[in-house]
């Protein structure tokens, strides 16, 4: 997801890095590997959850 975010509390975030955003401001850095981490954990939720609506349908 792109989006326009303060980096006034993370002032040494750069083009590129990963940030971790709350109500449209950046208040952290992760390094990659956590962030790969943390985008497949969102996907696993993601299936998880249309998983259990195409049950609560059937």
């Amino acid at each position: 997801m792109r989006k326009s975010v303060s980096l006034a509390l993370v002032p040494e975030a750069r083009i590129g890095d990963y940030v971790i955003v709350h109500v449209g401001h950046a208040i952290g850095l992760l390094d990659a590997d956590e962030a790969e981490r943390t985008l497949a954990l969102f996907a696993e939720l993601a299936a998880a959850e249309q998983e259990t609506a195409r049950e609560a349908s059937a």
